[in-house]
């Protein structure tokens, strides 16, 4: 049973304030759940409540923070603790807006995550065990280490350029293989450019003074290479390409040029062609649903859908139904609560599309998303460079999972789009 709700503001790794919330039960359980945040956020979010002013430049969350313990706390308390659907449920009845905007996202789903916690406490359960009892599935880390678009202060209009070491045989051995190739980079760029060079974005990524992608990946391939894993990687974009988009004259901006929809399928095309990219998440804008259905067909690579589906089982479903994309990335915050959120990723699983499961740019220490993507059985997982703590908790959280799986676990490796199949198979 609930027992009482309290909550705060503590900061992120922006230094912005977000939303912490306890939940406690029974005989002194406590679970406890930090809600991230986007700055490159999709039209059809989940709405963070913010206060405005000038306190935090307007980023304060004392309204929010008021909510969870004024409303959300009092309507909850008394509640069965082991019943996620039915208080995620009381959550979106309380709120009683889409997009949960009365109350706010970040207040939602910090209270519907710090319940999964508690009831995994209480039940003397690792949360992914909780959530999946054959979870077992450690995921192919999706290293973004070099940053552009919303998340770096450079002219590179992509925001995020990936290695994925697809071709080792450990989690662990995947995280080596990011670091060193991370290091090679660090020295490559050094070289090249200067010292501003190796300043990082949002993510942990290096943010050069580059725009064009062809430079971007050569400098990864380069890296790779120099690190002696050519064998070892595959390469993946974030194009975030909703926000180089002008609905006015229907064209995207890249390095300077103007693209309609088709100059950016056939740009996608040379990239995967000449650099080998495996993955491109959010090549067009996020209703833009025949184009991704276009292009899916065309490239015959796994495609994400991040702003496109917003972790929203409806548009999830409409996206199956059009065979826009075949992935999901998954964000717990941007539809409010964690019952949503599983649902999003079994409409996904169900009509074949992978699920790849993500951070934000504004985390914390809190790596909630490990325990999520393992008891999804992913296979995928999206939380940043292997630098800076918020980013490293998440890896270090895995290294304690994988441990804790012992021989039952199984490294997704180059089955990374469909794990249990492979393993079926």
């Amino acid at each position: 049973m609930i027992t009482r709700i309290n909550a705060r503001e503590v900061l992120d790794c922006r230094g912005l304030p977000t939303v912490q919330v306890d939940v406690w039960a029974g005989d002194g359980v406590l679970g406890r759940a930090d809600v991230p945040a986007g700055r490159s956020t999709g039209a059809h979010e989940a709405r963070d409540l913010r206060d405005g002013g000038e306190r935090f430049g307007g980023f304060g969350v004392r309204q929010a923070v008021a909510n969870v313990i004024d409303e959300i706390g009092p309507a909850l308390v008394g509640q069965p603790l082991l019943e996620q659907r039915n208080v995620d449920a009381a959550l979106r009845e309380l709120d009683g807006t889409p997009d949960k905007s009365r109350l706010g996202g970040n207040a939602l789903v910090g209270v519907s995550l710090a319940v999964a916690r508690a009831a995994a406490t209480a039940l003397g359960q690792p949360l992914f065990r909780y959530l999946a009892s054959d979870a077992h599935v450690l995921p192919v880390p999706q290293i973004n280490l070099i940053n552009g678009g919303r998340h770096a202060s450079n002219d590179l209009d992509f925001q995020e350029f990936i290695v994925m070491p697809v071709g080792v045989s450990s989690f662990m051995e995947a995280l080596q293989v990011a670091s060193e190739v991370n290091l090679k980079l660090h020295d490559i760029l050094l070289e090249r450019y200067g010292k501003s060079a190796v300043n990082v974005g949002d993510e942990g990524g290096f943010a050069p003074p580059i725009s064009e992608p062809d430079e971007a990946l050569g400098l990864l391939h380069q890296a790779v290479a120099g690190a002696g894993y050519a064998e070892q990687v595959v390469y993946g974009l974030d194009c975030a390409a909703t926000h180089l988009y002008d609905p006015a004259s229907a064209r995207y901006v890249v390095a300077g040029r103007e693209l309609d929809r088709d100059g950016m399928i056939n740009l996608y095309e040379r990239l995967v062609r000449d650099w080998g990219v495996v993955s491109i998440e959010d090549p067009l804008h996020e209703d833009d649903f025949e184009g991704f259905a276009e292009l899916t067909e065309r490239l015959g690579i796994q495609i994400v859908g991040d702003d496109l589906f917003v972790t929203d089982p409806a548009r999830v479903r409409h996206g199956v139904d059009q065979r826009a994309a075949n992935a999901l990335l998954w964000k717990v915050n941007q539809i409010g609560t964690l019952s949503e959120a599983l649902d999003a990723a079994g409409v996904a699983l169900r009509g074949g599309y992978s699920v790849v499961v993500s951070e934000r740019s504004g985390e914390t220490e809190d790596a909630m998303i490990a325990d999520l993507v393992v008891a999804l059985n992913a296979g995928q997982v999206k939380t940043g460079a292997p630098v800076r703590g918020e980013r490293t908790a998440k890896y270090n959280a895995l290294i304690r999972i994988a441990e804790e799986l012992g021989a039952s676990g199984v490294y997704a490796g180059r089955d990374y789009r469909n794990p249990l199949g492979a393993i079926a198979g």
